[in-house]
């Protein structure tokens, strides 16, 4: 997994995000075991005791668990992911609301722009 941080948000919080992205995507599978947090924060080139704060929060949130002595897996739980899955796309919604009203549009133009984008890029249309 590629790592990225920007400034001006704690790490943990960032690994936090960028987790929830890839279980939500599929780049983590469910049941998947996670390497150690000393590998993960090596690779993500962070402090073990960020990486620990983050997955410890994951965990807390049901999107992992530890089986002792075998390590942290991803849960299989399909009522966790949707959950998380539809957090996210709630969230993107809600940005993208925000982003348009601030350019002037009001909700009903939103929703026929969002419904014609839908509606060209269905039939493979590129967007214009």
């Amino acid at each position: 997994m590629e790592w990225t941080f920007r400034q001006g948000t704690p790490i943990y919080a960032q690994i936090i995000e960028q987790m929830h992205m890839s279980i939500a995507n599929g780049t983590f599978k469910p049941g998947q075991r996670l390497a150690s947090v000393r590998d993960i924060a090596t690779e993500a080139e962070v402090n073990p005791n960020t990486m620990q704060r983050a997955l410890s929060s994951l965990e807390q949130e049901g999107l992992l668990h530890t089986e002792r002595t075998s390590g942290r897996f991803i849960t299989e739980e399909e009522s966790k992911l949707d959950d998380l899955r539809k957090s996210l796309g709630n969230r993107f919604i809600d940005e993208l609301f925000s982003n348009l009203e601030k350019l002037g549009m009001k909700k009903e133009e939103i929703i026929e722009a969002v419904e014609k984008y839908a509606a060209d890029n269905r039939n493979g249309a590129e967007v214009k």
